[in-house]
């Protein structure tokens, strides 16, 4: 049986996109090969091997004798994050941004919303994760009020301490949130954040996170259909055309899952690992960027060892997270591609536009009917 593997390095652009300026990235974003240059490399000998650093354009690694075939791919929708860029992935070309909010929600958005869930919200402005815990958390736990914040990208995030409201009450929240948020306020996603500790301790948010997003468009999922998802993968297209499986939260957790998808008799295993970009894109750690990367190579080996004679391991990025830039926000960036297994001869593929041919791939090497990109090999 033919079988796909797709594996999302969540974060790890490979060099600005042509119309990077126009998303406001006027610093020239190069995701892995800015952390390769600002820690003076790091060891990772599988993702040299198939091509990886190649596409990322780090020159000091020869791709001659790579066993993968590599190259880059050209974001066609008009956004810098994990929907958009799995969207398209498979089939899905968004032609009109999503609303974003850099001074926060409109106040009649936020009135209804506090009307539904029946209390108050603080907060309701951009901010990372991290830096509005540490000023509104005391203020949530003495009120029970959720905070709401957003970022450069279109997300409706609600935050809430496990011990102040249950996670499962954070959930409806959410989805009242999803309800209510249509057109012009159709925020791509809702974002449940729960978190635990104290102002004295210091906040941590938890594995509790869950994402709400606009229902997607038909798309590849749909047509091979009993996919397996891991990570935030099944989340990001509502669950449609996935196996139920529990959420993992880590690259750790993902790699663990990937290992029995691998077991499995699943044609097609898409997953994400999300790390890079949650845990040191958005909070500018290049050095933690750089050990992600090395522990991750450690999963690719065993991921390489463990391939079938007719298995494809496609490897990408969904956008760019440059953590030596100043900004904290995803970066409009071209994203490396490496293909292999069954089919594929090794060697430079260059720069394709659309990352719709990597569903155009999954479904060549699936024997699936599509109609969307080309494919690769």
């Amino acid at each position: 049986m033919s079988r796909c593997i797709l594996i999302v390095l969540d974060g790890c652009g490979a060099g600005e996109a042509p119309d990077s300026a126009a998303f406001g990235d006027l610093d020239h974003p190069a995701t892995v090969r800015h952390v390769w240059e600002t820690l003076g490399g790091f060891d990772t000998p599988s993702l040299a091997d198939v091509g990886f650093l190649s596409a990322c354009g780090i020159r000091e690694v020869d791709g001659s004798s790579t066993r993968g075939a590599w190259g880059r791919l050209r974001e066609l929708s008009q956004g810098k994050d994990s929907v958009t860029g799995h969207w398209e992935m498979m089939g899905i070309v968004t032609p009109t941004p999503f609303p974003t909010y850099p001074n926060g929600f409109p106040i009649d958005l936020v009135r209804a919303f506090e009307s539904e869930i029946g209390v108050g919200i603080i907060g309701n402005k951009p901010a990372s994760g991290t830096d509005i815990l540490k000023e509104l958390g005391e203020e949530h736990m003495a009120t029970g009020k959720p905070i709401l914040y957003t970022s450069a990208d279109s997300v409706f995030q609600l935050a809430c301490h496990e011990k102040v409201v249950p996670v499962e009450r954070l959930y409806e929240m959410c989805r009242v949130a999803r309800r209510i948020c249509v057109a012009p306020n159709d925020v791509q996603r809702v974002i449940a954040r729960p978190f635990i500790g104290s102002a004295k301790s210091g906040f941590q948010r938890t594995g509790g996170r869950k994402d709400f997003p606009i229902p997607p468009p038909p798309n590849l999922v749909d047509q091979v259909g009993d996919v397996l998802g891991i990570g935030v993968v099944p989340e990001l297209f509502d669950g449609r055309g996935f196996r139920p499986v529990p959420r993992t939260q880590s690259n750790e957790q993902h790699a663990k899952a990937l290992f029995e998808a691998m077991r499995s008799d699943a044609r097609f295993i898409f997953a994400n690992f999300e790390d890079f970009d949650m845990l040191y894109g958005h909070r500018n750690d290049p050095a933690g960027f750089g050990s992600a990367l090395e522990r991750f190579d450690v999963t690719l080996g065993r991921v390489l060892d463990a391939l079938e004679a007719k298995d494809l391991l496609i490897l990408t990025a969904d956008h760019g997270n440059d953590p030596t830039s100043a900004s904290t926000d995803h970066s409009r960036e071209l994203v490396p591609v490496v293909a292999i297994g069954k089919g594929v001869r090794p060697g430079p593929l260059g720069d394709h536009p659309g990352m719709t041919a990597i569903g155009a791939t999954v479904a060549s090497h699936l024997g699936v009917p599509w109609g969307v990109g080309r494919s690769l090999l």
